[in-house]
């Protein structure tokens, strides 16, 4: 993916999902930083913490001051496996105090490639699908990076297949938007995370260090990703948070599909309308404001 020299940025949605490339890159010889644009109450955390306006550095040490913070329970597992064990967090931010901070970020490592990695599919939405799943975190990141067009190499991975079913997702129109992507030049294949290798058993290792570290909040991505990557199918049970539904866990979701993230921004209908954004709570209305304003696409089934 590229020379040893280079630095890598990957910038996750789905709280781990994008480990396996990242010690994928570090094995190589890659310099590698982690990010992610949290759910957490990162303003809680102090101001040494914080490197630049909404970009905070959380390290295996930094003050546990919430029950639910991921980015530190990554951090403990990566430094007790003798990896980098900062992981950069982005607060809940519109597209341009997201875009400032994606900047700052890949001037302070001089950061020539970036990965953005969503656990699931909603970030291949175009906007006009029968669901779109949870849109938000997703496109606030497309949109802005898609305008930082100096990085040389802009990458969208997707992990997860299926699992955005239970957002109302409708994973044929993932599959007709991959095809489309494709006649466009903008898809860039696939990949597997199989668990015999050295990154598909650190993984395993890192959701079940994460499940147990956070109990009460274990990742239903990850944890549906992980039970793929062991092999289980179906309605796999791993957590008390998927009571009353219906998983369908199957090999699909131990997949990335990867694509350019310039070609993917290109087919997104509404990243003109969150451009201007500075609270996350703007981009949630004017996705609305869109879905109201056109005939969504229906859905389709599996044909057999």
């Amino acid at each position: 993916m590229a020379s040893s020299s280079r630095r890598e940025l990957g910038s996750a949605r789905g709280r781990g999902s994008g480990l396996p490339l990242a010690l994928s890159l570090l094995h190589q010889g890659k310099q590698v930083y982690l990010a992610n644009l949290s759910f957490s109450a990162l303003a809680g955390l102090p101001i040494d913490d914080w490197v630049a306006p909404d970009l905070a550095a959380v390290t295996p040490d930094s003050a546990l001051h919430q029950r639910y913070f991921p980015e530190r329970t990554l951090a403990q597992w990566l430094r007790r496996h003798g990896y980098p064990f900062t992981v950069y967090a982005f607060p809940q931010t519109g597209v341009r105090p997201l875009r400032a901070a994606y900047q700052a970020l890949i001037e302070l490592h001089c950061v020539d490639a970036v990965g953005l990695v969503d656990g699931g599919t909603d970030i291949l939405m175009r906007g006009d699908e029968a669901g779109l799943g949870t849109p938000e975190e997703d496109l606030t990141s497309v949109a802005a990076l898609a305008a930082l067009d100096g990085i040389p190499t802009r990458l969208v991975v997707s992990v997860g297949f299926d699992v955005d079913a239970y957002h109302g997702v409708n994973h044929m129109q993932v599959l007709e938007n991959i095809a489309a992507l494709e006649r466009d030049g903008a898809y860039l294949g696939a990949f597997s995370i199989p668990r015999a290798t050295r990154e598909g058993a650190l993984y395993l290792d890192a959701v079940t260090h994460a499940q147990d570290h956070t109990p009460e909040y274990p990742s239903i991505v990850n944890g549906s990703i992980a039970a793929a990557v062991r092999g289980s199918f179906g309605d796999v049970r791993f957590t008390d948070r998927t009571r009353g539904s219906e998983l369908f866990v199957n090999p699909l979701m131990s997949l990335y599909f990867a694509f350019d993230l310039p070609g993917l921004a290109a087919r997104c209908l509404c990243l003109d309308r969150i451009e201007d954004t500075h609270l996350m709570r703007q981009v949630h209305s004017r996705i609305a404001e869109f879905r109201e304003s056109i005939v969504t696409r229906p859905p389709r089934r599996f044909p057999h």
